[in-house]
């Protein structure tokens, strides 16, 4: 069988003011276009399609329509919950989500059998799915208990309940003659994250061996980290990374989808399909005439600029670079913790005579700047 892994769409994602959905759904268009044309038996989607946990309806309708526009394409499709969504709203798609053919599992529920998804594809293999949506460590303790297995110990970590709900979900994977698939939004020892993950869920207290995971799985498709990479492991473990870079620390990713071709008797083998349809994101260092010089691109950018702080630097940047999202003072060009120590330790001396040692400390000449605060003193002071 072949299955299309994706993940960690963050619909709705604004970066530094600015919207991203003209990106996303450029992005998604070119997602369902590599599925027309790799013509998947299964489409998993492992986790936060969205980048927030109240989207908006805009969000909404560009998320329905792409898991419509995969199901189009004749591929069972398959939707978790991640630490960004909803769970309990993207359960409440569940009705128009069976009405379209499509299976969404926003959070865990009270039979561990609806986590266990069962289908066949077009050539008669057959597959069985674990769909286990983000969890954190207080529900993870509940998913255990819910389940009836042994006593959840308080001294049993994250990892500890993890494992337990595997091996529970994956009771049947010794069937031959079976594809044992699972999908979950999680952390996994030893992967490395991408740089726009939320870092409370991607600590270690999150993170779970790739150990809990059967010997019997044939492929394991992850979300949660935003950089497409596989996890050494009992069985191929696979995170397909962000169809798009989410934020600047991940402007060195390559975004793509992995394409999956594995059957019961076959290991995986999987393709990384690129995505190039969003915006790039770049970092760029400079003075001011350092940054004129540089070539006209459609990056977002994210400039350290080598300049003395002063008012409207950050202006000045943006009119050389319309496309800068972000504009900082490079951290060489900041004072000292000793010049700021000094600067401090200056008493008996006015609020002007200290705001002027301050500008001096930082190599700060703007007067305007002086005289702006003996206006705002007086205004003060009245």
């Amino acid at each position: 069988m072949k299955i299309l892994h994706t993940s960690d769409w963050h619909v709705g994602k604004v970066l530094k003011g600015r919207s991203r959905t003209e990106e996303h759904i450029a992005v998604l268009a070119q997602v369902v276009a590599i599925a027309r044309e790799e013509r998947p038996d299964l489409v998993i989607v492992a986790g936060d399609l969205y980048d927030t946990a109240a989207p908006t309806p805009e969000a909404t309708r560009l998320v329905t329509r792409a898991l419509s526009a995969l199901r189009g394409t004749g591929a069972a499709v398959v939707a978790i919950g991640g630490n960004h969504d909803n769970g309990a709203a993207l359960d409440a798609l569940r009705p128009w989500a069976e009405a379209a053919g499509i299976t969404l599992r926003g959070s865990v529920r009270d039979s561990a059998a609806e986590h266990v998804l069962t289908g066949t594809t077009g050539g008669g293999e057959r597959w069985r799915l674990v769909a286990l949506p983000f969890l954190s460590q207080r529900y993870a303790v509940r998913a255990v208990e819910m389940y009836e297995l042994s006593a959840a110990e308080a001294v049993q970590t994250y990892a500890d309940h993890m494992g337990r709900l595997f091996a529970k979900l994956t009771e049947d994977f010794g069937e031959p003659g079976v594809v044992n698939l699972i999908t979950a939004h999680l952390t996994v020892v030893g992967a490395r994250t991408g740089g726009g993950e939320r870092d409370a869920h991607t600590v270690m207290n999150y993170a779970v061996p790739a150990s809990v995971f059967p010997t019997g799985t044939h492929y394991v498709a992850l979300g949660h980290l935003h950089r497409a990479q596989q996890v050494l492991g009992p069985c191929h473990v696979r995170y397909s990374g962000s169809p798009l870079a989410i934020d600047f620390g991940e402007e060195e990713n390559s975004p793509s989808v992995a394409v999956v071709t594995v059957g019961a008797d076959q290991a995986a083998r999987v393709r990384d399909v690129p995505v190039t349809a969003a915006v790039g994101l770049r970092t760029v260092r400079g003075t001011l005439e350092q940054l004129a010089a540089l070539p006209v691109t459609d990056d977002w950018l994210r400039v350290y600029v080598r300049e003395t702080p002063r008012a409207g630097l950050r202006e000045e940047v943006q009119d050389l670079l319309p496309r800068a999202l972000e504009v900082r003072v490079d951290p060489e060009m900041l004072p000292t913790a000793d010049a700021r120590k000094r600067a401090a330790q200056r008493a008996g001396r006015s609020p002007r005579e200290l705001f002027g040692d301050y500008l001096d400390s930082v190599g700060h000449a703007d007067d305007g700047v002086r005289e702006l605060f003996d206006e705002l003193m007086e205004e003060a002071s009245r």
